[in-house]
């Protein structure tokens, strides 16, 4: 029967691409395993590139996953080949020529024996008491090499198996049967499987999300890097642009005064030449001695010549070397900008990492339910069963029992709450967030205008425009929630010694988001303070 046991377990462990045992098993995310030889050459082949598949269910994988010895199975097939190597065939110890298969091994007489041998064991009453077990090689590991005695004793306090002899040395110690330890151990290695289970559930989830982080990443890498292209060409061709229209200024500027000193300069030619004849008249006369020479004695009048004005014919006091630094000074401060936002992109980030934007948060108490009682300078509120009978406002949710917070939040923001009890919610919502009557427009979750994160009963939710999401696994106490208004996500994270990453959305927020809390029966929600926000 251990033998058949260990066939199945044989089956259930073996690689489907090399069919033998699994060797360094890793587990890629579809869930089937392969040894790390096999999977790494089925998918290293010429013929097979992106996309990976699966070898049996032909799941395809858009990048090549990462593989890691699964450890478990590791573990599991070193018992099994433990386990084998115990079960393998034992001969009878009485058969004399052909040595028959023993099928089990008496504990009292320290032999195994064939079906045949074993006959005596069932039928005198002689060896009624001897205990039988599934036959062995190492039955010497079950007697006291002290007195030569069966170990059937467990000393619970000293942790070892002992014979009815060496209970003198153990005086005082709790001890029980080996076979009520055995059990007892059966149980508590069953409950260490199921955690095992739950652990491994766990990291697959959070390896899952994790991929699904890296491949966003990716996109919007991508993404980045194209609205990048996309700016600095446009960028660029509007300095092109800019440039040929200067240059297309300078050239009519140009044009223009060169045009005009020509003009001048013919204009000055024509009184140069009046001037020049009119000294050639006065000349001839000092020579003659004409005594009529009052004609000439007068010089034509000439309007004056502006010839200060073009004095400086040149451009210098163009500023293009100031026009290059104030834009090399801009382009310097908005790319180390661009580079500081840059590096704080993270597929996995610490608390340490959204401290930065933390937001100082409290309570509106003219939007809180009459059964909500609101302390600790609002930031903290609690359910009770008491109507408070606060005055009526237009603001105030009439039927559900939510409130919401004084500050309308953009930009990047991280706050986190302290929730008690089994009913709470932890949400954001617009302003205009339905208050009165007992609609899904009233209900935090229940329309367009609303998130919502929420416990009932320690099933853990999110719920946007009716829609439910169940959230797997076990969060803490303490809930962060970031949001990042521009980019359009919002996550929600379980603090404790890590962040954990419950559950993101990404859409496109329209208007400044409020967060909001709801708190049913016996269960409050508090708002931590920055000082209190550190691990």
């Amino acid at each position: 029967m251990a033998e058949a046991e260990a066939s199945q377990f044989v089956d259930q462990f073996s690689c489907s691409v090399c069919l033998d045992r699994l060797k360094e098993p890793v587990t890629i995310p579809c869930g089937h395993s392969y040894c790390m030889n096999c999977i790494t050459v089925c998918w290293d082949q010429k013929e097979q590139g992106p996309p990976y598949r699966c070898p049996q269910c032909r799941e395809s994988f858009s990048q090549k996953p990462l593989l890691k010895k699964n450890t478990l199975i590791a573990e599991m097939m070193e018992t099994l080949q433990k386990t084998s190597l115990q079960t393998a065939a034992v001969d009878c110890d009485v058969c004399t020529t052909e040595k028959n298969r023993a099928v089990k091994t008496c504990l009292q007489c320290l032999a195994s024996f064939c079906q045949t041998h074993l006959q005596p064991h069932y039928e005198s009453p002689a060896f009624m008491k001897h205990k039988l077990v599934e036959a062995s090689r190492n039955i010497q590991e079950n007697i006291c090499l002290s007195h030569g005695k069966l170990l059937e004793i467990y000393c619970q306090d000293d942790r070892q198996c002992i014979c009815c002899l060496c209970t003198d040395n153990h005086k005082g110690h709790s001890v029980v049967s080996v076979d009520s330890e055995g059990t007892s151990k059966k149980e508590e290695l069953k409950e260490i499987k199921e955690m095992c289970h739950k652990l491994i559930e766990e990291r697959e989830r959070s390896q899952r999300k994790l991929s699904e982080a890296v491949k966003l990443l990716k996109s919007s890498a991508l993404e980045t890097m194209e609205d990048v292209e996309k700016i600095f060409t446009e960028l660029i061709c509007s300095l092109e642009k800019k440039r040929s229209e200067i240059k297309e200024q300078i050239r009519a500027q140009e044009k223009t005064e060169i045009d005009r000193a020509e003009e001048l300069h013919k204009h000055l030619d024509q009184e140069l030449t009046e001037l020049r004849k009119r000294q050639a008249e006065i000349e001839k006369l000092l020579i003659v001695d004409d005594q009529n020479c009052q004609s000439v004695c007068v010089l034509p009048t000439f309007e004056n010549v502006p010839i200060t004005q073009h004095t400086h014919l040149f451009f210098k006091d163009v500023s293009i070397s100031i026009f290059k630094e104030v834009l090399e000074d801009v382009c310097q401060q908005q790319t180390a900008k661009i580079s500081q936002e840059v590096s704080k992109v993270r597929v996995a980030k610490t608390q340490n990492d959204f401290l930065q934007y933390f937001c100082d948060l409290h309570l509106d108490p003219n939007t809180a339910h009459n059964v909500l009682k609101l302390s600790e300078d609002n930031r903290k509120v609690s359910f009770t069963y008491k109507n408070y009978q606060y005055p009526d406002h237009p603001e105030r949710f009439e039927r559900y029992a939510n409130v919401m917070c004084q500050e309308g939040l953009c930009g990047r923001c991280y706050w986190e709450v302290e929730c008690s009890g089994k009913q709470w919610a932890v949400a954001v919502c617009y302003k205009g967030i339905g208050r009165k009557g007992k609609s899904d427009d009233c209900r935090l979750g229940g329309n367009k205008k609303s998130w919502r994160f929420s416990c009932y009963l320690q099933n853990f939710s999110f719920i946007h425009d009716k829609k439910q999401v169940s959230i797997p696994g076990v969060c803490s106490s303490r809930i962060g929630v970031y949001l990042d208004h521009s980019a359009g996500t919002l996550s929600f994270y379980s603090v404790s010694d890590k962040m954990t990453l419950l559950h993101r959305v990404q859409t496109t927020f329209t208007e400044p988001l409020y967060p909001a809390f709801s708190a049913g029966s016996i269960s409050s929600v508090r708002i931590i303070e920055e000082q209190n926000l550190k691990i």
